[in-house]
């Protein structure tokens, strides 16, 4: 009986612990070139049983916000002062299990490096999560490398798209939505065989 229960464990840390660990604020692309204007995407999962209603994100050093796009039922503040934006909602935000994109354009720093994006989320029962730390930290912030010449740059000088480009950021996006379809189903194709075993186990006393 406790190698069935371990292996169950081991079970559970394989599939149900990476689904967790890749539900944060992420921005795409992941990689840019230096001095151009680029669409960036942040997507903003929820976790809690509580809303998300408000995101903030700190615009680093040598990063020049420029303008940002709707999204309907959500009122966008810029604070050039502090170097925030803020997107906030009084609908129902973003429930668990769902999340929501916010995109801008942004002027990249003029020399390579890279760009961390802290972000702050807003819950409705109150409690905030700080999106600020490193990669291996729960709770780590989205990153891009800003290269010269990167093949990933998909605007021009006003973030238009640039004819033949690859929209990187875009299959990016994609890639990662049916990563989380993925060990979802895994995930739930789990727990399904757990729940089996435990009732044969059970019959069986």
């Amino acid at each position: 009986m406790k190698k069935i229960i371990s292996s169950l464990v081991v079970l559970l840390a394989v599939f149900i612990i990476p689904f967790e660990a890749s539900a944060h604020v992420s921005v795409s692309p992941s990689e840019s070139t230096v001095d151009s204007w680029e669409t960036y995407t942040m997507k903003v999962p929820s976790e809690k049983d509580a809303a998300s209603k408000k995101i903030v994100l700190k615009v680093a050093k040598g990063v020049s916000f420029e303008s940002y796009e709707p999204v309907p039922g959500w009122t966008t503040t810029i604070d050039k002062k502090n170097s925030t934006v803020t997107w906030q909602t009084e609908g129902s935000g973003v429930e668990k299990g769902q999340f929501q994109r916010f995109s801008f354009i942004a002027k990249n720093p003029s020399e390579e490096g890279e760009v961390a994006w802290n972000a702050y989320q807003y819950y409705e029962d109150g409690s905030i999560v700080e999106w600020i730390g490193a990669e291996d930290s729960e709770t780590p912030h989205a990153t891009t490398k800003i290269l010269k010449g990167s093949s990933k740059q998909t605007t021009g000088s006003h973030g238009e798209m640039v004819a033949g480009a690859e929209n990187t950021a875009g299959d990016t996006s994609e890639s990662n939505d049916n990563t989380i379809l993925l060990w979802t189903a895994l995930a739930i194709g789990v727990l399904a065989l757990i729940t089996s075993i435990l009732a044969i186990l059970s019959r069986k006393k």
